[in-house]
């Protein structure tokens, strides 16, 4: 594992790998992935050279979303398991050596909440209808929305409900789905309910929480009208939604904060937070509240060195400012994988997704060439990086998924004007050979795997010099071996425009984002991201690491 002279700040250098689970391994044969599933894999992560597991909702949840639509905090769904399943998961991730974090979702829960149910259940004015964002509509019955608001998946962010007499009521928030209402966080009942989820997953044993909507939960008072940006991420421009990034989230994560410190100064709070610029992210990670928060801004930037030079030093600048390191990711559950957008110019807006449509299509060996030498260039910078299941493997997106397969509420609120994020979902491969590719022992797979699928599977790549696999391997354990999480960049003038080059730990690390070739500096290579034909002569699209 990483070291930075305490296991205290493990979280500073380390490699954290995003198990989405019902995509990862299905132990019993139903096409979806479980918390057993995931257990008997763990091995192959450890190998790969990975410090710790973020899991994805596990929860009871009816799944409109993917399990982020929760219905209940502090169970397993029975699609994944058991709360003994993942206990025995938690103590073979302890037994490796491997820290285990998971997702909280606080902004909203599932309308199958009983939260939710109860307040539905005790009418207008109830202590139990103040746990959501309930408000009256507009017009001379109350028929229009309370503002204008449209959800992250399109569509109209309100939804009216139906009272028990018949008659009609008012309007709940949903950010999102119209299934995932929004909890009203100037409730002081709320804030209690998950001070008590946070201590019943610590005192499992967990590492902490991926906080997902992390600049949610705040909005404005009076809950004004607003017009986003078009294009803008998660919704809108971060700089003025009223929804978005309010000062009132601080105050939840200074609580979270205290709570965490109960069970020992190791213990993380990491935030999803689409929030801009970084300078203003930052607010997420002082010291006295989030450990780490993704950097949204790094994910976005295209595979060009002027822009990737001037992100890098943002972020350190901009993190480094309150005491915290900077976190570096290329692809997750809610955008496209990278090796194919970076084949893509422009891509297409965050959550929008690619499908059979898409034009022009994507050169697929131009994706997965920049995707491996971006992997590289992200890899050996100072901080903490994060990996999503399958990039190991090299993973495109799954564009030609039938409209008849596709789950992602985005499809169906957008009419099928927007594909969503079920490309990147895919259950991935494991044994070229086997049903389902490894993934299911029964051949079922809940979104359809592409026929190209088993030419990624782990099997095909274990071993094979030059494979995705290993030198994903590679790159893991020199970064470990130099210490490149914890150490610090000096950048180099070199090779030209399309050149980006520095020096960390010892190493020199040179990406040429550009179609020339460009003539190395002196040093061994240690790691490229493709094949050189010469060792001084470094070609487009490629990345490398030189030693002394």
């Amino acid at each position: 594992m990483q070291q930075t002279g305490s296991p205290d700040d493990w979280w500073r250098s380390a490699v954290i790998y995003q198990v989405y689970p019902r995509s990862f391994a299905d132990s019993n044969g139903d096409g979806v992935g479980d918390l057993p599933g995931i257990a008997r894999r763990l091995p192959a992560l450890k190998r790969l050279g990975v410090d710790a597991v973020w899991l994805s909702p596990f929860y009871t949840s009816p799944q409109k979303d993917a399990g982020y639509d929760v219905a209940d905090y502090c169970d397993v769904d029975p699609l994944f398991g058991t709360l003994a399943d993942f206990d025995h998961l938690r103590a073979e991730s302890r037994e490796l050596g491997l820290r285990l974090l998971i997702d909280l979702v606080p902004n909203h829960t599932s309308s199958a909440h009983a939260w939710f149910q109860e307040a539905l259940a005790a009418g207008p004015g109830s202590p139990e209808r103040e746990r959501y964002l309930f408000r009256p509509g507009r017009g001379e019955a109350g028929e229009l929305p309370p503002n204008n608001w449209d959800s992250v998946f399109g569509g109209p962010a309100w939804t009216r409900i139906t009272e028990a007499d018949g008659t009609p009521g008012p309007w709940y928030l949903h950010l999102f789905d119209a299934s995932q209402p929004d909890l009203d966080w100037t409730n002081p009942w709320v804030h209690e309910r998950f001070r008590d989820i946070l201590r019943f997953w610590l005192d499992r044993g967990i590492d902490g929480f991926r906080v997902d909507v992390a600049h949610g939960l705040v909005k404005v008072p009076g809950l004004p009208d607003y017009t986003p940006s078009p294009g803008g991420s998660m919704g809108g421009d971060t700089s003025d939604a009223p929804y978005w990034a309010q000062d009132g989230v601080h105050e939840i994560y200074r609580e979270w904060h205290e709570v965490l410190t109960e069970y020992g100064p190791d213990r993380v709070l990491v935030a999803e937070a689409w929030v801009n610029p970084l300078s203003k992210l930052a607010n997420w990670v002082r010291p006295d509240e989030m450990q780490q928060a993704f950097n949204f801004g790094y994910l976005e930037t295209p595979w060009a060195a002027g822009p990737l030079r001037s992100v890098v030093d943002a972020s350190l600048a901009a993190f480094g400012a309150v005491g915290a390191p900077s976190t570096w990711v290329l692809s997750n559950h809610d955008v496209i994988r990278h090796a194919t957008r970076l084949a893509l110019t422009p891509p297409p807006p965050q959550g929008a997704g690619i499908g059979p449509r898409t034009q022009p299509r994507p050169d697929t060996a131009v994706g997965l060439q920049r995707a491996r030498a971006a992997t590289a260039f992200m890899l050996a910078l100072p901080g903490s990086a994060y990996l999503f299941q399958g990039e190991e493997l090299g993973l495109p997106e799954a564009i030609d998924l039938p409209d008849s397969a596709r789950q992602d509420p985005t499809f169906f609120r957008t009419g099928g004007e927007l594909y969503g994020r079920d490309g990147c979902r895919v259950p991935i491969p494991w044994e070229a050979g086997s049903p389902a590719s490894g993934f299911s022992p029964s051949g079922k797979s809940w979104l359809p795997q592409p026929a190209d699928w088993p030419e990624y599977a782990r099997d095909a790549q274990d071993g094979v010099p030059g494979s995705t696999l290993e030198f994903y391997r590679a790159a893991l354990a020199l970064r470990a071996e130099h210490g490149l999480g914890a150490g610090a960049i000096e950048w180099l003038e070199f090779g030209g425009p399309d050149v980006v080059a520095f020096r960390n730990a010892g190493v020199t690390v040179v990406a040429n984002t550009g179609a020339g070739q460009v003539t190395l500096p002196e040093g061994r290579v240690a790691l490229t991201s493709e094949p050189l034909a010469d060792d001084r002569v470094l070609p487009g699209d490629t990345t490398v690491w030189l030693v002394a």
